[in-house]
């Protein structure tokens, strides 16, 4: 397998909702059951794997807005030392991991008016995202975690769907978001391999819902035709 042909994968979110007057008993943290999985082949373009699941929200705070980047939505934190300075590269100490996209960021600094590239010792910040997808293998009736975030992809399928309401009133909403995760790589990586996804939203006060997992499923089965 060619690694570099699959770094840089892609995600996208898209989300289809209701607004209802439910009953008074929906939970506070946002709670979701499994709807849907489709792979869906697009020629010349990376393929999109698409997950969906039903939600309901007590408080409706549920989605993530093109300015909401400031703490505890931030992308990520710097690894500091002991005296509170960033960490770079050229200065890491013994147990700093080896350059990798994930690990490390690429600034260009401006200092007196000179810009000054480093590269930099981050630590990505879980809470910017608000939907995590882990993904399974399933082998001789075990399932077995394919991670994305190390060697050789160091990447991660988590992301962020918009805000399902337009203001911050509180009123509780259910509906149904459908998550598509791009990547040229899903047919070679994965082939006719039995697969599961499990799947968890975070709303804006930073509560996850519940764990839903999809059925077991190869590539082939989920195809739309």
């Amino acid at each position: 397998m060619k690694v570099k042909n699959y770094l840089g994968i892609l995600f996208l979110a898209t989300a289809a909702i209701g607004c209802v007057s439910p009953p008074e008993n929906f939970p506070s943290a946002p709670e979701i059951s499994f709807s849907r999985v489709e792979f869906v082949p697009i020629q010349g373009a990376p393929d999109s794997l698409i997950v969906s699941v039903d939600f309901k929200d007590a408080e409706g705070d549920l989605g993530l807005g093109p300015r909401d980047f400031n703490p505890p939505f931030q992308p990520f934190d710097y690894v500091l030392t002991e005296t509170g300075s960033r960490i770079s590269y050229s200065n890491r100490p013994p147990d700093a991991p080896s350059y990798n996209p994930r690990d490390w960021r690429i600034l260009d600094p401006v200092l007196d008016n000179v810009t000054v590239r480093d590269t930099l010792w981050i630590r990505p910040n879980p809470d910017h995202n608000n939907i995590f997808v882990r993904f399974f293998i399933k082998r001789g009736g075990d399932y077995q975690e394919f991670v994305w975030e190390g060697p050789p992809y160091y990447t991660t399928f988590n992301g962020r769907f918009p805000r399902i309401l337009t203001d911050d009133r509180e009123r509780a909403i259910e509906g149904n978001i459908s998550y598509g995760m791009l990547s040229s790589g899903w047919q070679a990586i994965f082939r006719n391999d039995t697969i599961r996804l499990d799947v968890q939203i975070q709303d804006r006060q930073l509560n996850r819902s519940n764990t839903v997992s999809t059925p077991d499923f190869t590539l082939n089965q989920v195809t739309r035709r």
